[in-house]
C-alpha cells in the first residue's frame, strides 16, 4: 500500500517497454507524472482483478482494449456506467475490443458492488474484470487524477477522476476522455470513435464532425485527386482540400 510517508521510488510498468518510474513522495511535484500522449506506448502493469491476478498487456492480447476508472464503489454514476458498458459487450466484440474497469477500492467491495450493477442495469452476469486499485498506484500510472488531487497528495487521501482509455493492438493510446465526477460518461460515444479509428486506419481515410457508421469520409489534402479517383473512384470536392466519399 502507498501513503504520504512512503519515501521510495516504485516502478510499476517494469513488464513493458515503457519503464515508468514515479516517485510518491510528500514533495510529489506534477511534473514527475507521467504523460500519456496520443499515439504514445501506453504502461504496462499487473494488478488484482475481479477475475483474478491479471497482466495488462496480456489481457489485451493483440485486441483493441478500453480502460476506463471510477473513484470509488457503490458510487451513483459509476453504477449506471459499468452497468452500460456491460450491456455493450457484445458490441465492443464485435469490434475486437476488450472491456476493463478500474476502481479505487478492493476485490472484496468489487464483488459486491456487482450486485448492484447486475440488478440495476438487468444484467444476468457482469462480464468484464474491474481492477482493484485501492493503492491508486495503476491510477497514478495513467494520471487519473485531478489538480486537487495533485495538492493534497502530501495531505490526505486522493480521488481518482472518471478517464477513458482507447487502445489499440500495438498498445498506443489512439483517443483518451476526462470527466468530472457530475457528468456520467456516454458508451455509444466510446463505439462511435472506435468505429471511426479502426475504418481510418484500415481504408486512410478521416472523419468529418459528427460522423456515424456509414456516413461519408473525408479523404485527406495528402491525397491528389488523380490518387483518390483510383483509390475511392467518385468523390464530392467542395474545396480543394475537402472531398468526401463513401467507403
Amino acid at each position: 500500500m502507498l501513503s504520504r510517508c512512503l519515501l521510495q521510488t516504485r516502478s510499476f510498468a517494469a513488464q513493458g517497454p515503457l519503464r515508468t518510474s514515479v516517485r510518491f513522495l510528500t514533495t510529489f511535484k506534477q511534473e514527475d507524472q507521467p504523460r500519456l500522449r496520443i499515439n504514445s506506448k501506453v504502461p504496462n502493469f499487473t494488478a488484482e482483478t475481479t477475475e483474478g491476478k491479471l497482466n495488462f498487456y496480456d489481457y489485451l492480447g493483440n485486441s483493441w482494449g478500453v480502460l476506463f476508472s471510477h473513484p470509488a464503489d457503490f458510487t451513483p454514476v459509476c453504477t449506471t456506467e459499468l452497468g452500460s458498458f456491460a450491456s455493450l459487450k457484445p458490441e465492443f466484440d464485435k469490434r475486437g475490443v476488450k472491456l476493463i474497469g478500474l476502481s479505487a477500492e478492493g476485490v472484496e467491495s468489487h464483488k459486491k458492488w456487482l450486485s448492484d450493477i447486475e440488478e440495476v442495469s438487468k444484467l444476468k452476469k457482469f462480464n468484464f474484470p474491474i481492477i482493484a486499485d485501492e493503492s491508486k498506484e495503476v491510477a497514478f500510472l495513467y494520471d487519473m487524477v485531478d489538480e486537487e488531487g495533485f495538492k493534497k497528495l502530501a495531505t490526505g487521501p486522493v480521488a481518482t477522476i472518471r478517464s477513458v482509455f482507447i487502445i489499440d493492438p500495438s498498445k498506443k493510446l489512439r483517443i483518451s476522455f476526462t470527466y468530472p465526477p457530475s457528468v456520467g460518461r456516454n458508451t455509444h460515444e466510446v463505439l462511435r470513435v472506435i468505429d471511426a479509428l479502426q475504418l481510418t486506419d484500415a481504408k486512410g481515410v478521416v472523419t468529418p464532425i459528427n460522423w456515424q457508421k456509414g456516413d461519408d469520409v473525408i479523404i485527406p489534402p495528402t491525397v491528389s485527386d488523380a490518387d483518390a479517383s483510383k483509390k475511392f473512384g467518385e468523390f464530392t470536392k467542395v474545396k480543394p482540400y475537402l472531398r468526401f466519399t463513401k467507403v
